[in-house]
């Protein structure tokens, strides 16, 4: 995916940059530009007019202000940047800016010099935003999962480690993804469960922490503290608790006497992340990118080794992974903006397709055939999957390869 992406935060109403991120090679913007930038948007404003996005030739811009207090502009040169990907980009970052500094420090700003510093606590999450790495929770607004084959045990454990910790919030990741969670944990806006996620697959290695965090949702005033423990490299345990316990106590009484036993268990979810799903389930020859989402549940499995990284680079996936990952993400983002358009969402459609005019349904399957590659998704009242083909898979073969992939998915996995 190649291209530049800048991302600019001011204070709303000063003007005032906060703080500038970019992703590829791209210039540090002179104050002047990033004046125009806030200044056409002040005007419009002033105006009556909403300013969203506009475009040049060869540049997207995209504004948003956040409780009347913050003002991020993302500028992108990247072809696949869709206004759907831009808009939840920018929520992410002001609600990542919510989740580690809270929200009465970003709308009573007082002392802007020290909310610059505050705010570099933010950037390692918000660069993993503009990175885009190996998770699509940040367009999905669903979190990352992984299934393993040991899910049940995992699960049981979690629960009672949890409790022994007087914590009624936790689950277990491995490189940034879910594999079991409490049932509380799932209780969380859709957005905090993926955010926390990201959150700790963004931080530096650690064998321990306690980290203090705010709720965008739920909390965004009052802190919480995330305390996460290594339990073997790339496999955390995470919980969400008040004052008590603390970090030593559940380190030295709780982590070796609940997960030692489980080492193994734990060691097979780091064999099963790539793929995000057991090796046991065998799909179609043809399938080389696979998105499901579990509509109910807000959570998602995402993989482009859908046969292990073995046999991927045996057979030769036909694309580059950066090149599907972007095909992937940009078909998602055509589904739902034009045919699978969510019953409540906060992001209107970014295309409107006119045979919608008339008809009394909406569309449920949505395929594209194209050059280097072909997809497919369907859409049920629980899951949503998008699935990429080599391009010699027969056209209409796909949507029976899709279905039984869906039953598949959904029954025997089961997710």
């Amino acid at each position: 995916m190649a291209g530049t992406v800048q991302l600019l935060c001011l204070a709303t109403s000063s003007g005032v940059p906060l703080y500038c991120r970019s992703k590829g090679e791209s210039r540090q913007l002179p104050f002047s530009v990033i004046g125009s930038l806030n200044g056409v948007h002040m005007f419009g404003s002033n105006q009556d007019v909403l300013l969203t996005s506009t475009c040049t030739e060869n540049t997207r811009v995209f504004w948003r202000v956040f409780q009347d207090s913050i003002t991020l502009i993302v500028m992108t040169s990247e072809e696949d940047a869709s206004d759907l990907y831009l808009s939840r980009l920018l929520d992410n970052v002001f609600s990542a800016m919510v989740l580690v500094i809270g929200l009465d420090d970003l709308v009573n700003l007082k002392n802007v010099e020290r909310l610059k510093r505050d705010l570099r606590a933010c950037y390692k999450m918000i660069d993993s935003f503009l990175a885009a790495p190996d998770w699509i929770g940040d367009l999905t607004q669903c979190v990352d999962c992984v299934v393993s084959p040991d899910t049940d045990i995992l699960q049981e454990a979690l629960d009672i480690f949890v409790a022994a910790a007087e914590s009624n919030f936790g689950c277990l990741m491995v490189m940034g993804k879910v594999v079991v969670a409490t049932e509380k944990w799932w209780r969380l806006a859709a957005q905090e469960v993926m955010l926390l996620a990201w959150l700790v697959g963004s931080l530096a290695p650690s064998s321990s922490r306690d980290y203090p965090i705010y709720l965008p949702h739920g909390s965004p005033t009052v802190p919480h503290r995330l305390l996460s423990f290594q339990l073997v490299p790339g496999v955390e345990v995470c919980m969400l608790c008040g004052p008590t316990p603390s970090l030593h106590e559940v380190q030295t009484e709780l982590v070796e006497r609940f997960w030692s036993p489980l080492l193994e268990p734990l060691k097979t979810c780091l064999g099963v992340h790539q793929r995000s799903f057991p090796a046991c389930t065998p799909l179609h020859h043809s399938i080389i990118g696979l998105l499901l989402i579990n509509r109910e549940q807000n959570k998602n499995v995402f993989t482009l080794q859908p046969h292990g990284v073995e046999n991927s680079q045996q057979q030769g996936a036909g694309l580059p992974p950066e090149r599907c990952k972007s095909i992937l993400r940009l078909f998602y983002t055509l589904a739902v903006s034009a045919y699978f358009p969510a019953d409540t969402s906060e992001d209107k459609p970014a295309l409107h397709e006119e045979f919608h005019t008339g008809f009394t349904h909406s569309p449920t399957e949505c395929y594209v055939a194209a050059t280097d590659h072909k997809c497919y998704g369907i859409q049920t009242q629980q899951h949503q999957l998008f699935l990429v083909f080599k391009p010699d898979a027969p056209t209409f073969a796909l949507r029976t390869i899709a279905t039984k992939t869906l039953n598949l998915m959904t029954k025997e996995v089961p997710f």
